[in-house]
């Protein structure tokens, strides 16, 4: 008899880009057979860290609120797919009562791996620094030492914004290519920059994207959790 949806468990996905909500819905579907997604939209959160240039107060404060909203709503877990956001998704989960991810937990693990030289890419300041930091402790904990490299595509994100993916993209590509030989690995610190790799051949650098190593990551940690 097939499992009816509301037997399932509910995943929440919270996303300040519109664009990249069916790739999420995509990678849910392959990856955690058994759960159902929903998806909630706000961006503002964005826009307001760009705007004053760090993730302020009543932004974390704000992104709280999405996600106790989401638990109200039935979620099971909760995502959290924007990477500036990292450092609140990290102060609200001593306090959530589900599972809580950050999308590049997953990228940062796999990097850390992968070499000890590692090359972070971003579109955004207000990335860069967190997924440094999240890089660094989990080297940490992980008992590697490592060294990162941050590149800034300054103007790429407002490319895409304004609906030029293809000068978003190969702005991308330039970046990339500035890190080639002076890293091990290269990872991408937005969500949003992964498409920029589809139309170029193969990087003389492993490059890592959040979106499929997160939900990855998060599976497994779901999947460990006792029933």
């Amino acid at each position: 008899m097939p499992t009816e949806i509301n037997d399932c468990p509910a995943l929440a996905m919270i996303h300040t880009v519109p664009g990249i909500i069916p790739v999420f819905n995509e990678l849910v579907g392959l990856h955690l057979p058994g759960w159902r997604s929903f998806n909630m939209l706000d961006e503002s959160l964005l826009g307001n860290t760009i705007r004053e240039g760090a993730l302020s107060p009543q932004t974390m404060r704000r992104l709280a609120g999405h996600i106790w909203s989401a638990v109200d709503a039935g979620a099971s877990a909760v995502l959290v797919t924007c990477s500036s956001l990292g450092p609140a998704v990290d102060a609200a989960m001593p306090l959530c009562p589900v599972p809580l991810f950050r999308i590049d937990d997953g990228m940062a693990i796999e990097a850390i791996r992968r070499g000890n030289r590692i090359g972070v890419l971003a579109t955004q300041p207000t990335t860069m620094n967190p997924t440094t930091r999240l890089i660094e402790r989990h080297a940490e904990r992980m008992g590697h030492k490592v060294s990162v490299t941050g590149r800034l595509c300054d103007g790429a994100f407002e490319k895409l914004r304004s609906g030029d993916r293809a000068t978003h993209d190969a702005m991308i590509r330039e970046g990339l290519a500035s890190l080639v030989g002076s890293v091990d690995v290269v990872v991408l610190a937005q969500a949003s920059m992964a498409n920029a790799l589809n139309k170029m051949s193969a990087a003389s650098v492993s490059v890592l994207t959040s979106p499929e190593l997160g939900v990855l990551h998060m599976s497994s940690a779901l999947s460990a959790l006792p029933r």
